[in-house]
């Protein structure tokens, strides 16, 4: 069996004081980037650091190989002990005993927890540096998340943007946040057809800034990244940051958030509809497989997978 990496391993850091320029790399290709919940914490940590962090003006975010990131590792979370969430929650009180199953506090701490900036969901909401997301191959589920928080978004053109959960359970904690940056019609349509955007698709609809061939995007972000560090003062860049942070709030960016958590928490409550393609079903017979086997159903440019997007319908 493989040893499960280290937050540190999955999430790297660097920085350098003389460009003012830190990056954040997902390094775990072998499951798509996916983070543990450690790595999101790690990750939330870190761009808390950077707000700080005098030697830092520019924060990039990229994954290592084919693509950005499909989405956490969700197996993790569901294999997870009561233990585990405390951990998670950041408690070490042994006397704290976490809600039993069946109750709605059950689901409905993470879910609130999800909301939380310190969780790593919506970290970048709350960073006053200067972010960019290297968007590349797959930016699914909570990449997706980083690709919507983010200020820019340079995308490769064979980018694919969307979340497998409006397949299998039909919301996403940052749904308020991609209707302010995609439009309605276009967010509507990925949420009921469950189909994935391409980057022209996300260009098109305002969420992506520029899309480039891949052999061209680690240059071309590096250029932005160059030009928003040599851009105006740090100081300005903080009062800039601030100023953005209250239009989203105003727009309900972190309301969006507690709402879609209280609606994620009722989820035991949704009756399936026969032979639907529910999240707990798909967990027991295998989460990968289900996905692309319930993926086949869909017409070719619907599809989730890649592999499965060249196959006949």
């Amino acid at each position: 069996m493989t040893e499960r990496p280290s937050a540190e391993q999955i999430v790297r850091y660097e920085k350098d004081p003389a460009t003012k320029i830190a990056t954040i790399t997902f390094d775990r290709p072998d499951r798509l980037n996916a983070p543990t919940s450690e790595a999101r914490l790690r990750y939330a940590d870190l761009l808390r650091g950077a707000t700080v962090d005098d030697d830092v003006k520019v924060v990039v975010i990229r994954g290592v190989g084919d693509d950005f990131g499909s989405g956490a590792d969700l197996p993790d979370f569901m294999a997870g002990t009561e233990q585990d969430r405390l951990a998670e929650l950041r408690i070490d009180d042994p006397d704290v005993k976490y809600p039993p199953k069946g109750s709605f506090r059950h689901g409905a701490t993470m879910g609130q927890w999800y909301a939380n900036v310190a969780a790593g969901n919506r970290a970048l909401q709350e960073l006053k540096k200067i972010s960019i997301v290297e968007a590349k191959g797959y930016c699914y589920g909570w990449h997706f998340y980083q690709c919507a928080d983010a200020d820019l978004v340079i995308s490769s053109d064979d980018a694919l943007f969307g979340h497998p959960s409006f397949r299998y359970y039909g919301w996403g904690p940052r749904m308020w946040t991609w209707v302010l940056t995609m439009g309605l019609r276009p967010f509507q349509e990925m949420v009921f057809t469950g189909r994935p955007f391409t980057a022209d698709e996300m260009k098109a609809c305002n969420f992506v800034n520029k899309v480039v061939p891949r052999s061209e995007l680690e240059a071309e972000v590096d250029k932005y990244a160059r030009a928003c560090a040599r851009n105006r003062p740090v100081d300005t860049v903080f009062q800039q940051k601030v100023f953005f942070e209250v239009v989203k709030q105003f727009q309900g960016e972190y309301l969006g958030s507690l709402l879609a958590g209280m609606f994620e928490s009722m989820g035991g409550t949704v009756r399936p509809d026969e032979g639907e393609f529910m999240l707990g079903d798909a967990i027991d017979a295998g989460l990968a497989d289900s996905v692309n086997t319930n993926d086949e159903n869909f017409p070719p440019e619907f599809r989730l997978s890649k592999s499965n997007r060249r196959k006949p319908e």
